[in-house]
């Protein structure tokens, strides 16, 4: 039983590290696009012009897509290209450094799209696709130079075949990159994009993390409106409280007046007469209204 669960979890890991590729860390975007380059050239054993011709990707990118087409300048820039999987090349179309022949290699970068080319703050809901040319002089040359394309009467459309589902609100959005990899964006029309050079190419869209959706946004707003409310009533709590402080601290004070106003007449008023009387001083009248007479007075 052991042996079998051991059995099973080796399956399983094999088929994990299958569904989630681990680039190489020392690869970069610009050398992948050589790597690619040797091995699309590979597609030519006897390669005919015009003929497209799907490639095999190194072994540690599995999953990567790869196609070549070789080329004369002359009809190139004359008829165009209308279907190299999912670009459409127009006429008109030039090349620099001029070159007799030419081979246009496709990409499609699948699980590795996010990992050579990272967008923060963007997810991408169809693989990086790219469109270089190379000089078709020797086709067992490797780390060849780009050359440029432009297009001159119209632009190259890609329509995106895998294009996943766009969440509802969320605006899509072409993305290009050139050989910098600087990323350029402009709006998307339905799966379509257009370009008029060589490059790499996807769309994407805002990151969920990063784009409040509109019910976030009407909570934040019924929320902010909640709080000016409970400030409002706050702030009216406070000021009738500080107006009843007010008024209490006005009637101290005339209480407190009054008091001093009977103190100040105390004062005033007609001052006794003191006299010693042993240790003690005490006021006393100066006269009597009345004076006092003895029975024996009124009977004589």
């Amino acid at each position: 039983m052991g042996f079998l669960q051991v059995l099973l979890f080796l399956h399983l890991f094999q088929k994990l590290s299958a569904q989630s590729p681990s680039p190489p860390t020392n690869v970069t975007s610009s050398s992948l696009d050589s790597i690619l380059q040797d091995y699309s050239f590979r597609a030519f054993v006897n390669p005919r012009t015009g003929i497209l011709y799907d490639a095999a990707s190194p072994s540690n990118f599995t999953g990567i897509k790869l196609a070549a087409m070789r080329l004369r300048s002359g009809s190139f820039r004359k008829y165009g290209v209308h279907s190299l999987k999912e670009f459409s090349i127009p006429t008109g179309v030039t090349v620099k450094p001029y070159v007799t022949r030419l081979v246009l290699v496709y990409q499609n970068l699948a699980n590795y799209s996010q990992f050579y080319y990272p967008l923060p703050g963007y997810d991408y809901v169809a693989p990086v696709l790219g469109l270089l040319a190379y000089d078709a002089k020797n086709l067992s040359a490797v780390n060849l130079p780009e050359l440029e394309l432009t297009a001159l009467n119209g632009s190259i459309s890609i329509s995106f075949a895998d294009l996943e589902r766009i969440p509802q609100g969320s605006g899509a959005k072409c993305v290009s990159f050139d050989s910098r990899g600087k990323a350029t964006f402009k709006d998307s029309v339905r799966n379509t994009c257009e370009t008029v050079k060589q490059g790499h190419f996807s769309v994407v869209v805002k990151s969920v993390a990063s784009a409040p959706s509109p019910k976030r946004e009407k909570r934040s707003e019924d929320s902010a409106k909640t709080w000016i409310i409970v400030g409002s009533v706050v702030g009216g709590l406070i000021l009738l409280g500080l107006l009843v402080c007010l008024v209490m601290r006005c009637r101290s004070y005339k209480k407190e007046e009054k008091i001093r106003e009977m103190e100040r007449a105390g004062e005033t008023g007609e001052a006794l007469r003191m006299t010693q009387v042993g240790e003690t001083r005490a006021p006393t009248a100066t006269s009597t209204r009345t004076q006092p007479m003895l029975e024996t007075e009124y009977a004589a």
